[in-house]
């Protein structure tokens, strides 16, 4: 095809292999190490006897662009990390590894077995077994333990000792490792078997020789060749379609690779070493209440911190673009993305990983000052990237009262403008771009002024994933919201110490038996944040009788005042009259307007009240979409 930077062709296995032991086929650094278990490799080698097909491999030519520091396969000599590869093996590893190790390095095998235990094998083909059609062929690949000798269970007894070469010649056993050169070893197991009376035995392995080993000989695999010409980009998407060990690669690995090349090690940076917390524990650690395992920024990945990098050092190069005259389409983009990651060069990260990182855990601070503690509660973990940007952006300015209700009020439009659910990319970057402008007194960022939020949407807001239910969860939380039973406010401490979490006001057994759709009471409408003992108080029964059950008390709970538990309830944008009086559906007309003013003043503009529905239709169970089955609970 013209213009392809690949090409597609046959190569001999054994071939294959002495390139890997020569370090002429070497691995990119950042590919994993081999971690194949015993009935992985049994099953490779099992194929391979019978000349299926294992896939094809996936190389790319050295001298290229694409800049990664490369490594020989594991257990292949000291001369082949010296030799300059002149290509590197990007999809195939575990399986080059595994008949590497197993057929050509000459040593005990380190393996793991399906039991996930550590194991030293070596390999062999059990020559009748592997002759006999009625036979699984993986049942004729046999590991044995590092003194070749396989015992009973109680290991007293050996039921088959390989600890000699002239002890598998008498077990019919064959080594893996001389199935490319099995011609001394055929010599022997002829001498092995003299004589007329044991023709049969010496023609069993011939015949083993033709059906089984000529297979290995000439077994020959597919290779996809990529030209030192392939971009970056190109590069990446290969990983992200192909799966290596069951996860794939993804632009961190990539850059990783390109960075190690210039002698800096930016796993460490991430995960950290001996001695030392990498940035990743240091997330997880940002503001860590001390009953839990993870901060609200737990979950910021490693890509997610080169993105942010990234915003910083493209929009350098576009200011640059800017002072050079440029204009329209001659200015480069503001942008996170893959390209742009794989672009990123050494010395900008260096320049800006420390501010960033500050921005980060300034965000975690923003975070907590919203009443956003936990993770299960974050509306949107893609925002915090933007969020991290701009506060490193602007620095301790946040901190002002001002600044802090601009990013305040755009940081809820982006939540209930539901904007940030996907391809976001475009979105952080246009956000990083223009709420620094607008913090500083310029015009409103997109974000801001292209929300509408429409007052009917509450009603379909039932499932606890959603991002605009979370934030009304939030939003009372921030307000004031009362627990019902302790009347205390959900502040840090009370919250974990609590265990608060969104439960129904109307509860879902009271309402199925007055027979309401779980569609109508099961939206946020009907919830709202509580502790786990008060909603046990509640339990199933009309609001009326579990409100009378909080005023009289009980041994574990004193009785609280009607006027005071009538404080409580408005804390949660509930009128008392309405829940007393079980008026269920004025109940929903009275507290979705109170929910809606909560809603504009967050975001700073007017619900839209328009007539018609949102297009497309609820995909949730209207039978089952309970909030039950969506709940942390103790």
């Amino acid at each position: 095809m013209a213009g392809s930077t690949f090409k597609t062709n046959p190569y001999n296995l054994s071939e294959l292999l002495e390139d890997c032991h020569r370090g002429v086929i070497q691995l990119p650094d950042f590919q994993r190490s081999w971690v194949w278990d015993e009935d992985r490799i049994k099953s490779l080698i099992a194929s391979i006897s019978r000349a299926f097909p294992v896939g094809a491999l996936m190389t790319l030519e050295t001298g290229g662009d694409v800049n990664f520091k490369p490594r020989p396969v594991e257990d292949a000599p000291a001369e082949a990390a010296k030799a300059p590869p002149q290509s590197l093996l990007l999809d195939g590893q575990q399986r080059m590894t595994s008949m590497y190790q197993v057929t050509m390095r000459g040593k005990v095998v380190e393996t793991v077995t399906p039991k996930k235990k550590k194991v030293k094998r070596w390999f062999y083909i059990d020559i009748r077994k592997a002759l006999d059609p009625s036979v699984d062929r993986e049942e004729a690949i046999v590991g044995v333990p590092e003194d070749r000798v396989i015992r009973t269970a109680f290991g007293r007894d050996a039921t088959l000792d390989l600890s000699s070469v002239e002890r598998e010649y008498k077990a019919l056993m064959f080594p893996l490792g001389k199935v490319f050169e099995w011609d001394s070893w055929q010599d022997g197991f002829d001498e092995s078997w003299p004589g007329d009376a044991n023709a049969d035995v010496r023609g069993e392995f011939r015949r083993f020789k033709r059906e089984v080993l000529e297979n290995f000989k000439s077994y020959q695999v597919p290779v996809i060749a990529l030209g030192r010409s392939t971009s970056k980009e190109a590069v990446c998407v290969v990983f992200e379609k192909v799966n290596t060990g069951g996860k794939p690669l993804d632009a961190f690995e990539l850059v990783t690779a390109m960075y190690a090349a210039d002698g800096h090690e930016l796993r460490k940076d991430w995960y950290g070493d001996d001695g030392h917390k990498g940035r990743h524990r240091r997330f997880v650690d940002a503001l860590r209440p001390a009953d839990s395992e993870e901060g609200i920024i737990a979950n910021v990945g490693n890509t997610d911190f080169l993105q942010a990098v990234s915003l910083f050092y493209t929009r350098d190069r576009r200011r640059e673009a800017e002072r050079a005259g440029k204009l329209g389409k001659e200015l480069p983009a503001v942008t996170g993305n893959r390209q742009a990651l794989l672009s990123l060069p050494l010395a900008a990260y260096k320049q800006y990983e420390k501010q960033v990182e500050r921005g980060f855990l300034q965000a975690a601070k923003f975070l907590h000052m919203l009443h956003i503690y936990r993770i299960f509660d974050l509306p949107y973990q893609s925002q915090i990237v933007p969020l991290a940007a701009i506060i490193a952006d602007i620095g301790e300015a946040w901190e002002h009262e001002a600044i802090r209700a601009k990013l305040v009020r755009w940081y809820w439009n982006g939540v209930f403008g539901e904007l940030y659910g996907s391809a976001v990319e475009s979105r952080v970057a246009r956000d990083f771009t223009e709420v620094p402008v607008w913090l500083q007194g310029g015009v409103e960022p997109s974000t801001v002024s292209e929300t509408m939020f429409r007052a009917d949407r509450l009603k379909t807001m039932r499932m606890r994933l959603s991002a605009a239910y979370k934030g009304v969860n939030v939003l009372l939380m921030k307000e004031g919201a009362q627990d019902f039973r302790s009347g205390q406010q959900f502040d840090h401490t009370v919250f974990f110490g609590e265990n608060v979490d969104i439960h129904h006001i109307f509860p879902q057994d009271w309402c199925k038996k007055q027979g309401i759709k779980p569609a109508v009471f099961d939206s946020i409408i009907n919830k709202t944040p509580l502790s786990f003992r008060t909603n046990r108080i509640i339990g199933g029964v009309a609001p009326s009788d579990y409100l009378a059950k909080l005023e009289k008390g009980d041994k574990a709970t004193p009785p609280i005042e009607a006027q005071r538990l009538d404080g409580y309830l408005s804390s949660h944008l509930i009128a008392p009259v309405l829940a007393r009086g079980d008026s269920f559906e004025a109940f929903m007309a009275d507290r979705q307007k109170r929910l809606l003013g909560l809603i504009e003043q967050a975001t700073g503009k007017a619900a839209f009240a328009g007539d018609g529905g949102e297009e497309g239709e609820d995909v949730e169970s209207d039978e089952d979409a309970v909030e039950a089955e969506m709940t942390i609970s103790t």
